[in-house]
Parts: C-alpha cells; sequence; structure tokens
C-alpha cells in the first residue's frame, strides 16, 4: 500500500516537500511528469460515468492532471485551503477567479493599489460587461466603508501592494465586504503563503502568480486560485472547464519541485531585503525607503500584525527623477533589470516606464508612484555584494 502522511498537522517545511504527492505504480521518488493531453478508458461505461461525474478518472489535461493535482493539493495544504485550481499564469488565476464569479449588472470594488494588468481588468474590462469597478486607497478605512455601504459582489486587493508595498487593514475591509454581499479575493504574491494567510484574515478567495518565488527561478509560468470547496467546485471549476487557462503539466512539475525549497529561500530573502531596505535609508540619493517591517514604515504596525515577516521587496525613490533612476539601473552591475520578482536573482524594475505605465501618470501619482520611484526584488546572492552594486549605482546616479 502506497505511504500516507499522517493525520496531525505538518509544518509548512514538510508540506512544502512531501504534500499531494501521489506516487504512480512504479514507485518513484520524485514526483511523476504526466505529459499527456487525454487519459483512456477501461470501457464504454467508465467514460460515461467520468463524464457523468459519477466516477473518479482523469479525463483530459485541460480539466485535471495527474501532475497538476498533486500541486493544487499541496499548495491547498500550505495555504490552509480546502481547494485550488491551476492557471497557466498568475494573471489568469485573478481573471478566472474574478470573472467566474461576476456577471453583468455585478459591482466590484477594488484597491487603487492593484498591479497594472489587475487594475485594468477593474478600469477597463469590466465596464465592457455591464460590471461597475470602484477603486478606493486601500489603507483608507473610510473610503472602504464609503464604498462598500451599496452591495457589492466582489472586492479585489493585494496586501502588500506592487510596487508601493501598501498594506490593507484585511480583517476590517473584509467585515466590510462580507456585510456588503462581497467575495474577498486577495493578491498574496508578494507575501507568500508562508508570511501571510488571507484565509484566516477574512478572505475568501487567494491568488498566486507561481512564477514569483514559487518556482522563484524565472524557469516558467502559472497561477492558482484556493477558497472553499464549495466555491471552487460550482463557481471556478467549470469557468475553468469550458474557458481553458490551463497550466501546462510541465510546469505544474517545475513549481513542485520549487516548493521544495520556499521555505528556505523567502526567509534569506526577507533578511536580506530587511538589511538593504536599512542601508538605503541611510543614503542622500535616496528620498525615501519603503519596506514592510521597518520601523520607517508608515503602516508597519499593522505589518506586523498581518505578517509574520518584511517580505522579499524593497521599494524606493531616487531624488533625481527618472534620469537618475535611469542611470542607477544601468550603473547596476550584480542586480538585473526585470519586471519579474520573487527570483532567486535580485532584480530591479522602473515601475512608471515598465508595469505600471498604462495606468497613467493620474493613477500613478495617486499611488504615490513617481518617476523616481525603484522595485527591488531581492534575491539570494550574498547581501554584502548586492549592497555594494547597490551602492556603487547610487553613487552613479
Amino acid at each position: 500500500m502506497p505511504k500516507t502522511l499522517p493525520k496531525r498537522p505538518l509544518r509548512p517545511a514538510t508540506l512544502l516537500v512531501r504534500g499531494g504527492t501521489n506516487r504512480s505504480n512504479h514507485d518513484e521518488t520524485a514526483e511523476a511528469l504526466f505529459l499527456t493531453s487525454g487519459f483512456v478508458y477501461d470501457n464504454a461505461e467508465q467514460a460515461e460515468a467520468t463524464f457523468a461525474g459519477t466516477a473518479q478518472h482523469f479525463q483530459y489535461s485541460r480539466f485535471g492532471n495527474p501532475t497538476t493535482a498533486m500541486l493544487e493539493q499541496r499548495l491547498a495544504a500550505l495555504e490552509g485551503a480546502e481547494a485550488c485550481r491551476l492557471t497557466a499564469t498568475g494573471m489568469a488565476a485573478v481573471h478566472a477567479a474574478m470573472l467566474s464569479h461576476l456577471k453583468a449588472g455585478d459591482r466590484v470594488v477594488a484597491s487603487r493599489a492593484l498591479f497594472g494588468s489587475c487594475h485594468w481588468i477593474v478600469s477597463t474590462l469590466l465596464p465592457r460587461y455591464g460590471i461597475e469597478g470602484v477603486f478606493v486607497d486601500g489603507g483608507d478605512l473610510a473610503q472602504w466603508e464609503a464604498a462598500l455601504a451599496k452591495p457589492t459582489a466582489l472586492v479585489l486587493l493585494e496586501t502588500p501592494s506592487n510596487p508601493m508595498l501598501e498594506l490593507v487593514d484585511l480583517p476590517a475591509v473584509a467585515a466590510l465586504a462580507h456585510r456588503a454581499g462581497a467575495l474577498v479575493v486577495v493578491d498574496n504574491v508578494f507575501a507568500t503563503p508562508l508570511l501571510q494567510k488571507p484565509l484566516q484574515l477574512g478572505a475568501d478567495v487567494v491568488v498566486y502568480s507561481c512564477t514569483k518565488h514559487m518556482d522563484g527561478q524565472g524557469r516558467v509560468l502559472g497561477g492558482a486560485v484556493l477558497g472553499s470547496k464549495k466555491w471552487v467546485d460550482e463557481v471556478l471549476q467549470p469557468f475553468i472547464r469550458n474557458t481553458g487557462p490551463s497550466i501546462s503539466p510541465f510546469n505544474a512539475w517545475v513549481i513542485l519541485k520549487g516548493l521544495e525549497t520556499l521555505h528556505l529561500r523567502v526567509p534569506a530573502m526577507c533578511r536580506s531585503a530587511a538589511a538593504i531596505a536599512e542601508f538605503l535609508g541611510g543614503r542622500k540619493e535616496v528620498a525615501r525607503a519603503l519596506y514592510p517591517f521597518a520601523e520607517s514604515h508608515p503602516q508597519h504596525a499593522l505589518a506586523k500584525r498581518l505578517m509574520t515577516d518584511g517580505g522579499t521587496l524593497v521599494t524606493f525613490d531616487l531624488k533625481g527623477g527618472k534620469e537618475a533612476a535611469f542611470r542607477f539601473c544601468n550603473a547596476l552591475q550584480v542586480i538585473d533589470i526585470s519586471n519579474n520578482l520573487g527570483d532567486s536573482k535580485s532584480m530591479v524594475t522602473h515601475p512608471a516606464t515598465t508595469t505600471h505605465m498604462r495606468i497613467g501618470a493620474e493613477e500613478r501619482a495617486k499611488l504615490g508612484i513617481t518617476d523616481g520611484t525603484i522595485r527591488l526584488s531581492v534575491g539570494l546572492e550574498d547581501v554584502a555584494d548586492l549592497i555594494e552594486d547597490l551602492g556603487a549605482a547610487l553613487d552613479a546616479a
């Protein structure tokens, strides 16, 4: 008989290595990679029962696959969620979570501090389908209260936000949202499941770009949506099944292997990020340096209440605007220029001309994104080398 994990609760490091493992009849050590589009049946009766839902059998890899199922079970166990479904990308996860739940005439309230593509869904895509989108300043509870005084179908937020590391008082907002009848969807990619548990803080659904910390090595794309079994089975799964934003089994397998070291990588990156934030805060070229666990962060107390560590991102403003920001980025010799994050390699991006270019200058100003804003994703290099690289680039800027 195959070995099963004990019924007692297991700790995150163990779940990241063992959770969801389902060995085939070959008893392989590593999770098996099932590169198959479809599956065969013993007989026509089994095929009929499978499609009718009265028999458990894989049908087609767009609906489910043994490799992707292992990753779904591992992520659900790590998150403390009843169910998980994977998507091809993080944005496919956000899109599926929202559009599976919404219909014409519905109303969405979202934190203004969203990743550029998420902002576009709320501001541009949803209104095309007769769905109202309302933005609020995520850190202002009075704005949430006013916006959620009306019936609302869904609330979308990031905490910490991309790129300004703004936090939302999730328990308070979730309580307001539920009174308005809303499903609360939280993008938890910056915190990862190790540093923050949105479902325990009042969220109904959590979304991730698995491309980031979960793979964490710049190899593949993937997304995940987690929530209650009832919502996933009855609302999300039919949408994914029929619209097809499915993850590749190969990508799921790579992410499975990436998860095995998540509990080692994220704490190391957090330690380096905290040291770099302190260094940047002391440089004359830097107008401000933002890091959730730094005492200088305006929401430091809230960050300490919601998260167990400050995360792997540092955002800072250079006094010289775009010209200084470009000189700084171009002078870096160790750190790469890239719009990815959560990678083992450290990366910087200039949000005003990349990830948040298309939301416009007026909206960027509301978010506090200046022409001198730099977002730094801290990797696994020696922190002393990173600080030396940053220091030399600041000198050049």
